[in-house]
């Protein structure tokens, strides 16, 4: 490359590329020669690229009033993330609950984010009850949960506070798609599945309160009550009994991104079966609920023992 050339390229960017034009003839035997048809893997990171850079419009105006419990436990590494996506969302508040943090998460906060409420609760209670005290702290039509160690982009939370904000009550994350087929899932997915079949909400899958991100109206959180939060099976099973409006309403992967620890990893987790418990509580709440089982009389044993015999 000779020293004039360099200066010219310095000079006008697009010089070389017309020079090469030129030398091509035209722009389009260029983009023949030098452009290859995508295959379908580099195709699909395109997309998921796409996706991550999608940014939330500026211009979001909600009927209502809407704020964000964030559930935090030594999440130094991801809560400014986590933030700086909410704070691009019409938030009037953003409650951080700090869970028995440790680390240097509440310095992060306060250092970055002085618009964030901080609430200090010294022992580690469980992500559920930071939801239920933050959902106490606010008065929002509207209330947004996530996690502090999940960022998830402002342009894939804004669809559960528009889903409440045209009148839902519990817009819930859809798991749906990104859950394997039956007998390759947990036995937490099959328990929120089941939960659902009973409320005979099966078009729900295992779409729950369980998971994040998930926004509650204001209704549900006065008729309900913060409180209940704090068991999520529960609370959406209430929720359903008492007639709220509840659906799956965007898909949000939070199952490849949740943040690996040692009580959510391998079968038989201490995480699992606190959830399992849960769900067994919130069935208990339903049949004391609805009086009876949804799904109709529960067959004696003499009668499992007929039909069986009878085959």
């Amino acid at each position: 490359m000779t020293r004039a050339y360099r200066r010219r390229k310095r000079e006008d960017p697009g010089w070389g590329l017309r020079r090469v034009q030129r030398k091509r003839e035209t722009t389009a035997s260029m983009h023949s020669r030098r452009v290859r048809k995508p295959t379908p893997r580099a195709q699909e990171i395109s997309e998921v690229n796409l996706t991550e850079e999608r940014e939330a419009p500026s211009d979001i105006v909600l009927q209502g009033t809407a704020a964000a419990v964030v559930s935090v436990c030594n999440e130094e590494a991801t809560i400014d993330r986590v933030l700086g996506e909410l704070e691009k969302l019409p938030l009037a508040d953003i409650i951080v609950v700090l869970n028995g943090c440790t680390d240097g998460t509440r310095s992060a906060v306060a250092k970055r984010h002085p618009g964030a409420t901080l609430v200090d609760v010294p022992d580690r209670l469980g992500h559920d009850v930071g939801r239920a005290i933050g959902a106490r702290l606010t008065q929002a039509d509207i209330v947004l949960f996530v996690d502090g160690d999940l960022p998830i982009p402002a342009s894939d939370l804004l669809p559960f506070l528009q889903a409440v904000d045209q009148g839902m009550d519990v817009a819930l994350n859809d798991l749906g798609r990104h859950l394997p087929p039956y007998t390759q899932q947990d036995s937490v997915t099959r328990c929120k599945g089941f939960l659902n079949r009973v409320l005979r909400r099966s078009d729900l899958g295992a779409s729950s309160l369980t998971a994040v991100p998930h926004a509650l109206s204001r209704r549900v959180l006065n008729q309900l009550g913060p409180a209940v939060l704090a068991v999520p099976p529960k609370a959406h099973a209430m929720a359903i009994l008492h007639g709220m409006i509840v659906a799956a309403v965007y898909a949000v992967d939070v199952i490849k991104t949740n943040r690996k620890r040692t009580f959510n990893v391998g079968k038989g987790n201490a995480m699992e079966q606190l959830i399992i418990g849960d769900h067994a509580e919130a069935l208990t709440a339903v049949f004391q609920v609805a009086g009876y089982s949804p799904l109709g009389p529960v067959p004696t044993r003499v009668d499992v023992a007929k039909g069986r015999n009878a085959r």
